[in-house]
């Protein structure tokens, strides 16, 4: 990995191989959150989702903990900012990256950083890891989803417990619950978000591109209106292949089918 983004509080490193790792890089403060490194992780998701060498973004966090939320120490800089400006958004950016993204976290995701979490679309956790959302401890209102998103993955009652009484979840209760989809020892967190990653980039880009967009697009809806919305997308895309994309997607399938025999 050779390439870095300019703050070096947000690390971004991008490999040959089409994986790009994002670090928050504040481990002497937790991974805490300043406006300006908000702003430098929504630039770099949003510099990422244009560059065509990546496929699939790790994002992580340096030290023992993933991100402990925002720095309070300026908290009214941060809160009395400009929240509806999703240049300067990170979760803005990250919903809006068409990448896959997948978080690796080790130790603590704490409000902020517990909704960064949730802006993931693949979650990898090392064991006893925590995500505790705080707003109601300190009278913070939510403003990057925790209210409405957590509730849509966990169940109702349990987010409000969550929430309410600000309970911590750990990675073993979340991946019960279907929020986080591994969890493994802490030094084996980056290795396991590598081979998810590896694993998507070796797949159709074009494919994975939609395929993400149509299962976050149709999560949006009621049922019946995602499985139209499903529809009218294959009806587009299969309109929009050409004689030859047909032909080599073929040619795919009669060599893979072709080197399952031989190993028989």
């Amino acid at each position: 990995m050779d390439q870095q983004w300019a703050e070096k509080l947000i690390l971004v490193n991008r490999d040959p191989n089409g994986v790009a790792l994002v670090t928050i890089n504040r481990p002497s403060s937790l991974n805490s959150l300043t406006r300006p490194m908000m702003v430098d992780l929504a630039q770099a998701f949003k510099s990422l989702d244009r560059d065509a060498s990546v496929r699939v973004i790790i994002l992580t966090g340096s030290g023992r903990s993933f991100c402990s939320g925002v720095d309070l120490t300026a908290a009214e800089d941060v809160f009395k900012g400009d929240v509806k400006d999703p240049e300067s958004d990170p979760v803005v950016q990250m919903e809006l990256c068409r990448k896959p993204i997948i978080g690796a976290i080790k130790g603590f995701a704490v409000t902020a950083g517990f909704e960064i979490a949730l802006a993931c679309d693949i979650l990898v956790a090392a064991k006893g890891s925590k995500f505790i959302d705080t707003h109601a401890r300190f009278g913070i209102f939510p403003s990057w989803g925790l209210s409405q998103k957590l509730s849509r993955i966990i169940g109702v009652n349990k987010a409000r417990e969550v929430s309410l009484s600000a309970t911590p979840l750990t990675a073993e209760v979340a991946q019960m619950l279907g929020f986080v989809n591994h969890v493994v020892e802490e030094d084996q967190v980056l290795k396991k978000s590598t081979e998810i990653a590896d694993a998507i980039v070796k797949n159709n880009h074009d494919l994975v591109l939609r395929y993400k967009a149509v299962i976050n697009d149709g999560l949006k809806l009621d049922l019946a209106r995602a499985l139209s919305l499903e529809k009218e997308r294959a009806h587009d895309y299969y309109n929009g292949m050409t004689k030859e994309q047909f032909r080599k997607m073929q040619e795919f399938i009669a060599g893979r089918s072709s080197k399952k025999h031989s190993k028989l």
